[in-house]
């Protein structure tokens, strides 16, 4: 595996650290006035969720991860597990439900999901960036208001509350944005 200087760790790298496997989330970097210059990285652990801060300095040589990516369907959820199937392979896998965190409830029947492996260890999964979701409850459509910043508050089929434009009305599709979780266009 490649070693990376501690400036060079980016967000979203994966690292091995400490014996486990650490995905960088956020990165600053940092020139003191006195001494050199580091780079504070706030890692998430991939097995356990668990979150460290550490700094590296340039001189620090650290383990970049390479991880192994799927796109696989899923199936179903089961006693706390989501079930995802290979579809080249039919081969079938479970992951539990927490690993996809806030964005569990955009997870639709059928999707394409983007899932990292380390060693046929399956360690994340990522929802495609954009989802067609329909307006469940929202305030009516007001007559000649147009979309000048101004949000209204909505209730989606799957529960998640976004604001959207004034213009968008009940049973209504839209493109909702998976990693800010907001409002993109009308479906």
């Amino acid at each position: 595996m490649p070693k990376i200087n501690g400036n060079e760790i980016r967000p979203g790298n994966v690292l091995e650290h400490n014996g486990g496997l650490w995905a960088a989330v956020k990165v600053d970097h940092v020139k003191p006035g006195k001494g050199g210059a580091f780079a504070q990285v706030e890692m998430r652990n991939l097995r356990n969720g668990s979150k460290l801060n550490e700094r590296f300095r340039s001189a620090d040589k650290v383990e970049r991860v390479r991880l192994d990516q799927k796109d696989q369907q899923f199936l179903y959820e089961q006693d706390g597990m989501l079930v995802f199937m290979d579809s080249e392979t039919y081969e079938q896998i479970e992951l539990p439900v927490d690993i996809l965190g806030e964005r569990r409830p955009f997870l639709q029947d059928g999707m394409m999901v983007h899932i990292e492996y380390y060693d046929q260890e399956a360690l994340n999964a990522t929802l495609p960036q954009k989802v067609t979701c329909r307006i469940a409850e929202t305030e009516p459509v007001v007559k000649g208001q147009t979309a000048a910043n101004s949000f209204k508050p909505a209730i989606l089929d799957n529960g998640v509350r976004i604001l959207v434009p004034p213009f968008v009305g009940q049973d209504e599709d839209v493109i909702v944005n998976t990693e800010l979780m907001e409002y993109v266009e009308r479906a």
